[in-house]
């Protein structure tokens, strides 16, 4: 079957080198195997109940290979315990139909310390985690509640089950998600649930992945723009094509051109008043598993939806690597943003050696990069700006 498959993908991409198809052919196999065997069992979390999770020893796991080319700096563990609560729920979805059955989605939520010391509303961040991670991998890469500690706001992380992905990657391919439905659904009801419960301004909502994460953020957010305020996409592909594991990966590789306006109609079709959806895009240029032609597709589809005109100037900055004279260019990137009225709505960020990992991560933990520019504090300077009208 592996075979077969790998047969397949190698013809949907006679245009691409040789090199190139090699690469390809690794990817299939790697997104084909049987996942490794947990090492650990997580504590049974005491859902429903709102009770903090027990409090643990956490494993510091050894160095992987992460996404930028070069030297590689382990920072010392970072996930030290915060002051704020870390609570675990699961979401039970509804019975639609006869053949949808009822599917348990967990999800963690992570409230600073200020959360207790005031009334005020917080903003809340929707972090959404790649494929072949979970939660506890997600939230230690990215450093995202560190944050969160710091600047006042609540952070919201869903799982993928093992029963709907055996690799826990999000459904973006699927026709029935992308019409809003599936996942996306899912997600969009556990964020009503949170705000409704929790002291969140509904105002300030945001969601970012990675990844499949991000791809699913993207579905989230223009299926629902009432709910969610902006938009953060690192390393994902465009959004409204694919339909099947193969074009999935047709996808990731090539981008989907000829879906593009499509999509926009069938958006505008639901929302014949989009309302302007900022984003936030990041991407590395070195990503051999969603190629960086996701990225200008993407840009494509944001200035669309939020009605840029194609004359709008682009304010461009370059940020060269931070130590003068050296010779590690990982810390350079290249910064794209398009205003609308003094409003910036799309931001795209270009980090010439950066493979498929979180920008500024810890690299002791796959799918994340030390090197490169902090992709968390990016993410939410750009978000911090973002309000829409109250709902």
């Amino acid at each position: 079957m592996l075979k077969a498959l790998s047969r397949l993908w190698l013809r949907s991409v006679k245009k691409i080198s040789k090199a190139q198809q090699s690469q390809s052919k690794k990817l299939v196999k790697t997104l084909l195997a049987p996942p490794a065997p947990l090492k650990r069992k997580p504590a049974k979390p005491a859902f429903k109940t709102g009770a903090p999770v027990a409090k643990r020893k956490i494993r510091t796991p050894a160095a992987s290979k992460t996404g930028v080319k070069g030297p590689q700096k382990v920072p010392a563990n970072t996930n030290a315990e915060l002051p704020g609560r870390w609570l675990p729920f699961y979401y039970l979805s509804t019975k639609e139909g006869a053949t949808t059955a009822r599917r348990r989605m967990q999800y963690w939520l992570y409230l600073p310390a200020s959360a207790g010391a005031s009334s005020a509303a917080l903003p809340l961040v929707v972090m959404l985690h790649g494929c072949n991670q979970n939660v506890d991998d997600f939230v230690r890469g990215t450093r995202m509640n560190q944050l969160a500690e710091k600047q006042g706001f609540a952070v919201l992380y869903p799982q993928q089950s093992y029963s709907s992905h055996i690799k826990r990657c999000w459904n973006w391919y699927s026709r029935e998600t992308q019409a809003g439905g599936g996942d996306a659904k899912r997600i969009a009801a556990i964020i009503n649930v949170v705000a409704d419960k929790h002291p969140i301004d509904k105002t300030r909502i945001y969601i970012a992945g990675l990844s499949a994460g991000a791809t699913m953020a993207s579905i989230v957010a223009v299926n629902y723009p009432h709910l969610i305020t902006a938009l953060g996409v690192h390393s994902g592909t465009v959004f409204g094509a694919g339909h099947s594991i193969i074009g999935a990966y047709g996808v990731m590789q090539r981008g989907a051109l000829k879906s593009l306006p499509d999509t926009i109609a069938n958006i505008a079709q639901k929302y014949p008043v989009f309302p302007t959806m900022p984003v936030m895009l990041i991407q590395g240029l070195q990503d051999n598993v969603v190629r960086p032609i996701n990225t200008v597709q993407l840009t494509q589809q944001f200035k669309a939806l939020n009605r840029v005109d194609e004359g709008t100037k682009v304010r461009i900055t370059t940020m060269a690597a931070s130590e003068p004279d050296s010779k590690n260019p990982h810390s350079s990137y290249t910064m794209q943003e398009y205003y609308q009225a003094e409003h910036c709505l799309i931001r795209v960020c270009e980090i010439p050696a950066l493979g498929h990992a979180w920008s500024g991560g810890d690299c002791s933990l796959r799918y994340n990069a030390c090197e490169g520019p902090d992709a968390t504090q990016m993410l939410w300077d750009f978000f911090k700006n973002q309000r829409r009208a109250a709902v």
